[in-house]
């Protein structure tokens, strides 16, 4: 891979997840595929980026200032691996916590696999254990409406 088409998937990564930072639908189209599958896929997902439109309402609600700081991004072939950090204030309902206006932060880890310059796939992992430890609580249920 050379170096200007690495930057560039350097440069769609972050975008990426500026739209999830930013709960930017529009800027999310830009940077998947319109088949794009999420992995594990949300509740009542619809195929492509569309499927968040949900879950950027539930996020603008519990984690409105929520920001995601990228720690590592490796990229080999067709692959990306990203380490990254999430910090909000949770100020709405989050997976069926009650706002408790607590800070909190924890990890993520995906994986995405790229076609034609836009993320196709992405395998996502969240630190929920850790968020429940900042709040103080577990949930009542996990699924997400």
């Amino acid at each position: 891979m050379t170096s200007s088409s690495e930057q560039a998937v350097r440069d769609t990564i972050e975008r990426f997840y500026l739209a999830f930072s930013t709960k930017d639908i529009s800027l999310l189209r830009e940077v998947v595929t319109s088949d794009w599958e999420y992995i594990p896929e949300p509740p009542h997902a619809v195929p492509g980026p569309e499927k968040m439109s949900k879950v950027f309402e539930n996020i603008v609600t519990a984690l409105p200032d929520m920001k995601i700081r990228i720690l590592d991004l490796l990229i080999h072939d067709d692959r990306v691996g990203v380490r990254a950090e999430v910090t909000g204030t949770q100020t709405g309902k989050l997976l069926g916590i009650e706002a408790t206006s607590k800070h909190i932060h924890f990890a993520i880890h995906s994986f995405h696999r790229m076609r034609d310059g836009r993320i196709a796939q992405t395998w996502h992992l969240e630190d929920w254990l850790a968020v429940f430890r900042q709040l103080g609580e577990l949930p009542k249920r996990f699924d997400v409406e």
